[in-house]
C-alpha cells in the first residue's frame, strides 16, 4: 500500500512538472505590430498580417468586409476560428492571418480573431 502511495505521488509530481513546462514553452516575445488595411493591400501573397479594425458586413460563404478607416478588405474566417466569439460591427477586433492574392482579388485568410 505504501508503494502505491509513493507511485501515485511520483506520477502526480511528474504530471505537474510537465504541465508547468508546457505552460512556459513557446514564444513569449513581443506581438507582431498591426498594420493598416491600406498597407496590407500592397503586400505579396502569403504575407503574414495583423490588422485592427471592424468587421462591418457579412458577404457570404465565410467572407466578411473588414475596415480600419484606411480602407476595406475582404477577410475569410472559418467557423473554427470564431470559436465562441460573438461580435457586431461596433466591436474593435484584432485579426491575424495571411494575404491571399489571386488574379483580381485580395483577401486575408484569418487564423485568429479577438475582441479588443
Amino acid at each position: 500500500m505504501k508503494k502505491l502511495g509513493i507511485l501515485l505521488a511520483s506520477g502526480f509530481l511528474i504530471f505537474i512538472s510537465i504541465s508547468l513546462y508546457a505552460q512556459q514553452s513557446g514564444f513569449r516575445g513581443p506581438r507582431a505590430q498591426a498594420i493598416t488595411v491600406a498597407e496590407a493591400l500592397t503586400l505579396r501573397d502569403d504575407s503574414p498580417v495583423v490588422l485592427r479594425g471592424y468587421v462591418i458586413r457579412f458577404l457570404g460563404n465565410k467572407r466578411y468586409l473588414f475596415s480600419d478607416g484606411t480602407g476595406t478588405i475582404t477577410i475569410e474566417i472559418e467557423r473554427r476560428v470564431w470559436g465562441n466569439l460573438s461580435i457586431d460591427e461596433n466591436d474593435l477586433v484584432e485579426i491575424t492571418g495571411e494575404i491571399d492574392r489571386d488574379r483580381n482579388r485580395i483577401e486575408v485568410e484569418v487564423d485568429t480573431i479577438r475582441r479588443l
